[in-house]
């Protein structure tokens, strides 16, 4: 037997080891689509402060609601579920921040959902509920609580989704900073529980403790009005006590105006 024969033969060869190969794999995708699913595992990461918005049963029923089946009782072929369509349909939900699902060797359905994170709860001019997220998406109010976290009051305009790109001026943006600026600060994140916008623009900040308002201002020299008031708080309120005044004026430079009662 010639060389040429030999190869040919080897080439021939490869040739049906490959399409034996690929039958047996359509016939394995097909065995595995065609079998059925083996219920539905639902994990929800929890909120650090511990007040879900969110629930597994909200997750089961999305998923019931947009594929019909419910599927922690029925067995459904695996070539109908579709688990890139899930994650999207899931990740869809205001709720919801990120969306992994999938199925195990054993035909269970899996889905992992982590919630998004309200930093502000808004009532705006328009009497409008809703919160506001760590990236300042909107998010409406839970079902099933109320998060622990600053609320902002009084006038302030209707949310816009694109609010916090660079070139807009959007009021509810500052408002945004003035929010993140007190989450990341030690002394005034546990501190102060409300802030209120007037009719000017102006922001007055309500503490947790006593019952004075602090007339912030306009979004201006934040850093030097915190400075102030931290600095009023540590040595004038522990000399004067915390009800003694009705008000503390930040707006002037350099200054701390108090109103006494």
């Amino acid at each position: 037997m010639n060389t040429e024969i030999i190869q040919t033969i080897k080439r021939l060869t490869i040739i049906a080891t490959v399409f034996v190969l690929l039958g047996f794999i359509v016939w394995s995708v097909n065995k595995r689509e065609g079998s059925l699913s083996e219920g539905l595992k639902i994990k929800v990461e929890p909120l650090v402060n511990g007040r879900d918005l969110l629930t597994s049963g909200d997750i089961q029923k999305i998923i019931q609601r947009s594929f019909v089946y419910d599927l922690t009782e029925e067995k459904v072929p695996l070539g109908k579920l579709k688990v890139g369509e899930i994650e999207k349909i899931l990740e869809a939900e205001p709720f919801v921040l990120d969306a992994e699902v999938y199925v195990d060797n054993q035909n269970q359905l899996y889905a992992y959902v982590s919630q998004r994170t309200p930093i502000l709860r808004v009532i705006d001019k328009d009497n409008q509920t809703y919160y506001l997220d760590i990236t300042g998406r909107q998010m409406p109010m839970s079902d099933h609580s109320t998060a622990r976290v600053l609320v902002a009051t009084g006038e302030i305009p209707p949310y816009t989704p694109d609010f916090l790109e660079a070139k807009k001026m959007h009021f509810l943006k500052k408002m945004f900073e003035l929010t993140e600026y007190i989450r990341g600060d030690e002394f005034l994140s546990p501190m102060i529980e409300q802030i209120y916008v007037s009719q000017n623009e102006e922001f007055i900040l309500i503490p947790k403790v006593g019952r004075q308002k602090i007339i912030f201002g306009k979004y201006i020299d934040i850093e030097d009005k915190f400075n102030r008031l931290k600095l009023f708080y540590q040595e004038g309120m522990s000399r004067e006590g915390w009800q003694k005044y009705k008000t503390i004026n930040l707006k002037y430079r350099k200054q701390v105006v108090c109103e006494r009662r």
